[in-house]
């Protein structure tokens, strides 16, 4: 199999309703791009042996992340990705539905499903859509890892465009912080409707090490966004990855 991100087909304004994800270039003009990558995490225990799993998931050519849990001495956790969500009912069902994977238990209650998305100032879309959550995920020396899934109240979506805009810049401008200092990098991912307890949002943090991972969730908690306005935050889980696998290539825009 092939080693590449499949592309869905592409969809089309209908009844003048255009979903594409919006963005804006550097002399102001607006941008859109019909493209988004969806991410899965799934969970198991029973797994003492991580790197038992790999062969299957090397015979795949699927790309993908493996982690070993720092939670669960028997627990892993696989992240998996692709442009077209048929993948996840197609090729990684026939995969985790069958050996070594058949025989783990499943861990329902750390699975996260969603997908990237624009706020509407990316001045690269293919590259904040596509490109790079890929290499967040996939990057060797960043392998630790802490996922969660976040609801926030109702009461954010009543707030102005200006507060809520107020609000979330102070919240990024610590993730940000941390990125430039090769602390911590994140994966954002709206999993509205796609998450069993509904969840709003999915991220990713990943880094070189696991401590401010642990500490830019710790300042995070001091910002209105966090203190006031969110419902909800977790399960957590935090892995370590021991198999990871980027596309040969994304296909182009």
């Amino acid at each position: 199999m092939a080693l590449d991100i499949q592309r869905p087909p592409a969809s089309r304004p209908s009844n003048g309703l255009d979903l594409a994800e919006r963005g804006k270039a550097t002399d102001g003009s607006a941008l859109r791009l019909d493209r988004r990558l969806f991410v899965r995490l799934l969970a198991y225990t029973g797994c003492p042996q991580p790197d038992a799993l790999i062969p299957a998931l090397e015979a795949t050519g699927l790309p993908g992340v493996l982690y070993a849990s720092a939670q669960d001495p028997q627990g892993i956790a696989l992240v998996t990705f692709d442009e077209n969500p048929d993948v996840f009912v197609g090729a990684w069902r026939d995969l985790l539905t069958t050996p070594p994977f058949d025989a783990l238990a499943a861990q329902p209650h750390f699975t996260m499903f969603g997908r990237t998305y624009s706020i509407g100032y990316e001045s690269d879309l293919e590259e904040t859509l596509i490109h790079r959550p890929i290499r967040t995920m996939t990057t060797p020396a960043w392998p630790w890892a802490v996922w969660y899934p976040l609801r926030r109240k109702g009461s954010f979506e009543q707030l102005s465009a200006q507060e809520q805009r107020t609000i979330l810049m102070e919240h990024g401008g610590i993730g940000r912080a941390y990125g430039r200092s090769d602390y911590a990098h994140d994966i954002r991912l709206a999993c509205h409707g796609l998450d069993v307890n509904d969840n709003d949002f999915v991220v990713g943090l990943v880094g070189k090490a696991l401590h401010p991972l642990s500490a830019v969730i710790q300042q995070m908690r001091r910002t209105k966004q966090t203190s006031t306005y969110l419902g909800k935050l977790g399960p957590f889980f935090v892995g370590k990855a021991v198999w990871q696998r980027a596309p040969a290539h994304t296909p182009d825009a």
